[in-house]
């Protein structure tokens, strides 16, 4: 399947110039879209509270997705690469017109990928590493850290999107890769899925 997907921020843009864009790639590709996705929302929402969500948990092997630039795709270059990651990982190639890039099953992509990966390592220490000085810091003072004693949230940060990680754990996408594309750690997947029972 090959995919088109434009994204503007505000009802004041248009998106004709994106259509526009990738009518040309594909011609010059000799290929037609199978499926055009076309929504007005702010690239700071996740790609899960987006139309894009669905679309790429639903992406499989030699699929394309075609979008004019990558910031289409996402605010944060974290989210970015998350998403690149995703469609890397399932042999699915990611075509941004502007910037030249073809992004699949090839070198250049898997350095890539690999700096992707390697990116959200680093930031997961410093995030681990920031978060361990300041427990330690809470402790020094003789702060009482943890929950109290039989008290546990109901409410947690994955609370609502059950259904899209049972998508992404049918499309064989791992914990690793929901946890970059949902912004929270691995074992935060891990311990939802397992407490939540999502199969």
């Amino acid at each position: 399947m090959i995919y088109a997907y434009i994204r503007v921020s505000t009802d004041r843009q248009t998106a004709e110039n994106q259509k526009y864009e990738i009518l040309k790639k594909v011609a010059a590709d000799r290929v037609h879209v199978d499926q055009w996705l076309e929504e007005t929302v702010s690239g700071t929402k996740s790609a899960d509270a987006r139309k894009l969500g669905p679309l790429l948990a639903s992406m499989k092997a030699c699929d394309i997705l075609y979008v004019t630039e990558l910031s289409r795709l996402g605010r944060s270059l974290m989210e970015i690469m998350a998403i690149l990651h995703q469609c890397m990982e399932k042999d699915a190639r990611v075509y941004a017109i502007k910037e030249g890039y073809e992004l699949g099953n090839n070198i250049n992509s898997k350095v890539l990928a690999f700096a992707f990966g390697l990116s959200a390592e680093i930031e997961r220490q410093l995030i681990s590493q920031r978060t361990r000085e300041a427990l330690e810091r809470k402790k020094a003072e003789g702060m009482k850290l943890g929950r109290p004693e039989g008290s546990q949230n109901k409410e947690v940060k994955l609370t609502g999107k059950e259904d899209t990680i049972r998508e992404l754990l049918k499309s064989k996408v791992s914990h690793s890769a929901i946890a970059r594309i949902l912004g929270v750690d691995r074992q935060t997947v891990s311990s939802f899925v397992k407490t939540r029972q999502i199969i």
